[in-house]
């Protein structure tokens, strides 16, 4: 096991989201309290042709203990290959493998939750991540069926072939993002598994994180929308402070600007504003926040901006 991963209380885990999850936003949720991060997902078949973007993507910040690496993929070999190109990146502790992103481009490639569709593949390539990976664990994200629920069968299939540990998003892959979650379906499968199980799906507040750990029974929450706009939500679970402070949100916000122009230089000034828009939802004068950084591209004058807005203003719901 890994020395800073434990299961003997609740794991609070960031999840991988395309587009927010990128190193700055793990370093600040892990500092503030994850205790698990995940890069966003990266296609095996990238990762074999060498793709600059992708390699990019795996870095990870040196608070990122542990550290845990998505892999999306639909081959077999080409999957072992990426595994292989993991295997000499030092820094990763776990490798985690998507079964439940239901995007189209990716569902339409084989990969994602369209390997809930083959589960003798979906094992097959459980089994060869953990044949050849040398990374401390295995982990598997899934969906609770494609178009039905299929739970408890996918859940054994990842628990025979090797996994470690089990992330589950409580809808099925023809729910997408919109459909209630059936928290009663990750409780089953909890029961039906003796690996650990993460709990995922709307999981968008303390009292919700807590709900769900008592509901299901599971040995962790994972967190993917809930954080954007409020990775304040793992420091309120880590220290049991249901209430965040002004001090607090602001502190955390200027660490995330800080951190995304040392990751990206300046354009990491352009990538914060939608980072910004969600941050100043609530906010008295928030559009005029929104629309005024719009037009700003200088590091400092963006900072001081920011910086004054949320040190001075209180959130209104």
């Amino acid at each position: 096991m890994i020395k800073n991963l434990s299961f003997d209380n609740p794991l609070y885990v960031l999840a991988p989201l395309a587009g927010f999850t990128d190193l700055p936003f793990r370093s600040v949720a892990k500092k503030f309290g994850a205790d698990l991060t995940v890069s966003e997902m990266l296609s095996s078949n990238a990762l074999v042709h060498n793709s600059a973007k992708t390699l990019h993507m795996l870095e990870k910040s040196p608070n990122e203990d542990p550290y845990s690496v998505q892999v999306a993929g639909s081959s077999v070999d080409i999957i072992k290959g990426a595994i292989e190109i993991l295997n000499n990146q030092d820094g990763i502790d776990i490798i985690d493998l998507n079964c439940g992103c239901p995007v189209p481009k990716v569902v339409g490639h084989g990969s994602g939750s369209s390997l809930l569709l083959d589960l003798p593949l979906m094992g097959n390539i459980i089994k060869t991540i953990k044949d050849t990976s040398n990374k401390s664990l295995t982990s598997v994200k899934i969906r609770l069926g494609f178009n039905e629920k299929n739970h408890i069968d996918i859940a054994k299939i990842v628990e025979d072939n090797g996994a470690d540990f089990i992330a589950v998003h409580g809808r099925t892959r023809a729910g997408k993002f919109t459909s209630e979650v059936d928290y009663d379906a990750i409780a089953e499968i909890k029961k039906s598994v003796s690996i650990p199980v993460i709990a995922n799906g709307d999981i968008d507040s303390y009292d919700k994180a807590k709900w769900v750990l008592e509901h299901t029974g599971s040995d962790g929450v994972m967190i993917g929308r809930g954080a954007v706009g409020a990775p304040w939500i793992f420091h309120q679970l880590k220290t049991g402070e249901k209430k965040i402070s002004n001090e607090i949100k602001h502190k955390i916000i200027m660490e995330h600007f800080d951190k995304m122009i040392e990751f990206y230089g300046s354009r990491g000034v352009s990538m914060f504003r939608k980072h910004t828009h969600t941050y100043s939802k609530g906010y008295a004068g928030a559009s005029v926040l929104r629309n005024s950084v719009n037009h700003i591209n200088d590091i400092l004058e963006y900072r001081d901006v920011i910086d004054n807005f949320f040190k001075n203003n209180e959130i209104l719901i």
